[in-house]
């Protein structure tokens, strides 16, 4: 068995770095105290159809707010710098998923950038272990910090990108990254385990990436769920595809 400390520390030696450059560097024009945020999320999660989410998990995605804004006052992290945007296309796209699905742990989040849906669901399900995959190095530095602060345990971190030579053992995958369903599939399949199922978090139109997949794969990876979504009260379109691994888990 491959460790993933191993894998962690192999994966940012000896690799090409990535540079992140998508857009120019914007600074949050607030990072809203504690208190401030916590008040602003619970109104947004009660009118977006999260009004029953657990208090102390509420609590600890404020936390992760606070040091995701605090680090993009230096470093380009994230895209999203208005809270309204954070809650909803961060934190409740991240949080769909498992009212929608089971998943299945260990579970390797491929191409997480500043943690999405990897932390969400890591405060989540605090005891399960999951492995967050990234390539750009600043943010792997801000995952690390984030680990650090907020004590998350049993979270492990792999500083490059995933391909078919990734070998540790997982019984699951998520990603929303932009590639294609076969492409994800093309560079996990050498470590997702038999019956494992791999999480696709999609735009509405991705027919043409299911037909790819039958095509390429055929029963080995079975499409067993397709869900089809809005963010609550948002005009946000999602597809969740979930395809499994032929063979007992």
């Amino acid at each position: 068995m491959v460790h993933p400390h191993n894998v962690q520390e192999r994966g940012m030696q000896g690799k090409r770095k990535i540079p992140f450059q998508k857009g120019k560097h914007r600074k949050p024009e607030k990072v809203y105290s504690f208190q401030e945020a916590d008040n602003r999320l619970y109104d947004l999660f009660r009118h977006h159809g999260f009004e029953d989410f657990p208090h102390h998990e509420r609590h600890r995605l404020v936390e992760f707010y606070q040091l995701l804004m605090t680090h993009q006052k230096t470093d380009n992290v994230t895209r999203l710098i208005r809270f309204r945007d954070i809650g909803i296309k961060h934190f409740i796209d991240s949080l769909m998923v498992p009212r929608l699905t089971t998943l299945s742990f260990p579970l390797l989040d491929k191409g997480t950038g500043p943690g999405f849906p990897g932390i969400p669901l890591k405060i989540l399900f605090p005891k399960e272990r999951m492995i967050l995959a990234e390539g750009v190095r600043k943010r792997v530095d801000f995952l690390r910090a984030v680990r650090e602060e907020m004590k998350l345990k049993n979270l492990d971190l792999v500083g490059r990108k995933i391909d078919e030579f990734f070998e540790l053992p997982i019984n699951g995958v998520i990603t929303r990254a932009v590639e294609s369903a076969s492409q994800t599939i093309d560079s996990v399949k050498n470590s997702l385990q038999p019956g494992g199922k791999i999480f696709l978090m999609k735009g509405p139109n991705v027919d043409h990436e299911i037909v790819e997949v039958q095509q390429k794969y055929g029963d080995e990876f079975q499409l067993v769920e397709d869900h089809h979504y809005e963010l609550p009260k948002t005009p946000h379109q999602r597809r969740l595809l979930v395809y499994q691994r032929s063979g007992a888990q």
